[in-house]
């Protein structure tokens, strides 16, 4: 079997990962979904438009975003719920696919064993887990570091992935390395956007902000700030 990889040396094609989701190899739909850490539901409403799903459980540990998401009244096949990867709120065998966008690296390092350990329990037998993480480099992560450094714990993610497929709870279909689209009309956009997250409290002082602000702002163009970040999917299959 290849070895895993952290990274590709040259990011990997531009694309859209609505692509790779659209190509999942379900073993029959409509099939039930399980996503971790969906924060504001924006990949939520891609996996239900994409009609592959009778159902999505969709949970969040941010108290304040899972409030919001609980308003959310025009997708009645997801059920929002508080919890995470560590200990989720559902039985053994009853899901069919578990995704992760952008949020394993948030999981407790002590915890990510045991988050695979669940992601197994509530798989049914040959379920799918799609995990989408940043990989860190790049323009618009040289930004990101100045005030979130994330390489640790990307890191440690990995390491539990690849740990989990060694161990003989998951077989590795495939990694796929991508870059995707990132855009902010402004650097205010910006900051709502990422600074001033619920999910994770940033207190900038002002000589810090104020390099930031320089930084990204030496991106910004007639339409904006555009980046192309790069991402890894590793999909695994429950062994």
């Amino acid at each position: 079997m290849t070895p895993m990889r952290i990274a590709d040396a040259d990011g990997g094609p531009v694309l859209d990962e609505r692509v790779l989701l659209e190509a999942l190899p379900l073993a029959s739909t409509p099939a039930r979904a399980l996503e971790l850490g969906c924060g504001t539901g924006r990949q939520t409403r891609l996996l239900a438009a994409g009609g592959k799903f009778a159902s999505i459980l969709a949970l969040e540990v941010d108290r304040i975003q899972h409030g919001k998401n609980l308003l959310v009244d025009d997708l009645p096949g997801v059920r929002f719920a508080l919890g995470g990867a560590q200990q989720i709120p559902a039985p053994d065998a009853s899901v069919d696919a578990v995704f992760l966008f952008k949020s394993l690296h948030h999981v407790p390092l002590d915890l990510l064993g045991q988050a695979f350990a669940e992601m197994h329990r509530v798989l049914a037998p040959g379920g799918l887990v799609y995990i989408s993480e940043p990989v860190f480099g790049g323009d618009y992560n040289e930004i990101l570091r100045l005030f979130h450094d994330e390489e640790k714990v990307r890191a440690a993610a990995f390491d539990a992935t690849r740990a989990a497929v060694d161990a003989g709870l998951f077989e590795l279909l495939s990694q796929t390395f991508f870059r995707a689209k990132v855009k902010y009309r402004s650097f205010a956009d910006f900051e709502q956007k990422v600074i001033q997250a619920t999910h994770t409290e940033h207190r900038l002082a002002p000589a810090l902000y104020a390099r930031v602000q320089s930084k990204f702002e030496a991106h910004l163009g007639p339409d904006g700030a555009n980046f192309l970040a790069p991402f890894r999917v590793d999909l695994l299959r429950k062994a």
